[in-house]
Parts: C-alpha cells; sequence; structure tokens
C-alpha cells in the first residue's frame, strides 16, 4: 500500500503543484487587472478580463521599450533607483533572472563540462560564457580562463568557477538534461 501511495504522489503531485502554480498566477494577474479597470471606473464584464489587460500592457511595454526616448527615460529612472543599496539588491536579481529568459540572439545552448576533482572524481558543470571577464583573466595570468558554473542539487543556486579551458571534458548532452540531473542530484530519470 506504502508503494502504490507513493507512486501515486510521485505522478500526480508534480503536475497539481504545476498546475496550481500557473493557475494561482492566472488569478493573481487577472485580479491585478480587474483592479486596474476598477480604478478608471469600468465593470468587470467576463472571468479572464484582467489577465488580458495585463498580458496587453505588459505586451505595450515591450512595444514601448523599442523606441530610443522611453529607453532612456526608463535608463535614468533605473540609475537614480540604483542608488539605494537594498533597491540595487533585490531589483539587480530579479532583473538578472529575468534577462535569463530572453538572451536577444545570444547563443541558448550552454556546453556541458566535466571537470576531473583532486579525488579523481568528476562535477558536471556548464561553461556559461566563453570567457572570463578581463579584471579576472588579467589576474590569473596564463590560460585560457573560462566560467564553469556548479549547479548545487535541489538549489536555484550554483558555485561559479574559473577553470582553464585545456581541463575542461566536452560532454555530449543537453542543457536541460544535465540542469535536471544536477539538480536532482542525479535521481531524475526522465
Amino acid at each position: 500500500m506504502k508503494t502504490t501511495l507513493t507512486r501515486g504522489l510521485m505522478n500526480v503531485l508534480p503536475m497539481a503543484l504545476s498546475l496550481w502554480l500557473f493557475w494561482s498566477l492566472f488569478v493573481s494577474l487577472d485580479e491585478l487587472g480587474v483592479l486596474l479597470l476598477e480604478l478608471v471606473g469600468l465593470p468587470k464584464l467576463f472571468v479572464g478580463e484582467g489577465f488580458l489587460l495585463v498580458i496587453a500592457l505588459v505586451f505595450s511595454a515591450g512595444l514601448l521599450f523599442s523606441v530610443s526616448p522611453i529607453q532612456w527615460i526608463w535608463g535614468k529612472v533605473e540609475r537614480a533607483l540604483m542608488r539605494f543599496p537594498l533597491f540595487k539588491s533585490v531589483y539587480g536579481s530579479i532583473r538578472d533572472i529575468a534577462s535569463l529568459m530572453n538572451r536577444d540572439g545570444k547563443p541558448k545552448d550552454q556546453q556541458v563540462v566535466l571537470v576531473k576533482q583532486a579525488n579523481g572524481g568528476y562535477v558536471v558543470g556548464f561553461i556559461m560564457t566563453d570567457k572570463a571577464p578581463e579584471p579576472v583573466s588579467q589576474a590569473l595570468g596564463d590560460g585560457d580562463w573560462v566560467p564553469v558554473l556548479f549547479q548545487l542539487s535541489y538549489q536555484m543556486a550554483g558555485v561559479t568557477t574559473l577553470v582553464k579551458r585545456e581541463d575542461l571534458i566536452k560532454v555530449d548532452w543537453s542543457f536541460e538534461e544535465a540542469m535536471r540531473f544536477n539538480l536532482t542530484a542525479g535521481l531524475s530519470k526522465s
């Protein structure tokens, strides 16, 4: 009975939590949109109109940010707010995560690599960019150093280590599969 219950949980729980998360996001955005409609005195006509309004506003913002004067004004506001340390930390983190979703023409495939450890074992890592920042390269001196991310299991955090390119073993493995392997400590089989 315990095995059957566990099998049921392992299959139903991920789907249920994913659906709940997306439904909660939809409801929250819909409520925000309805609030905006109420602020301008418009009545609620149908379920989901607030969500559609928020999506339309985000799309409109995307169009506006393709215009140089708007980008310039936004840059000024952004730089002014970055003077506040707490805001800078929170906003910078959220902006960095959001930028991962849209790489604008940059390659989306990070190279999966193995790095040999002192004990003879190997760690799965990801080359996130082709070269280390200039100040770091200068400080390290000789060698072609690249930043390699070692993802920590069950966390959205990792450790970035600078490794000589010659010490890397490239692996023909998709980023998604390798990331799933690292995030689940090798437990995920799909």
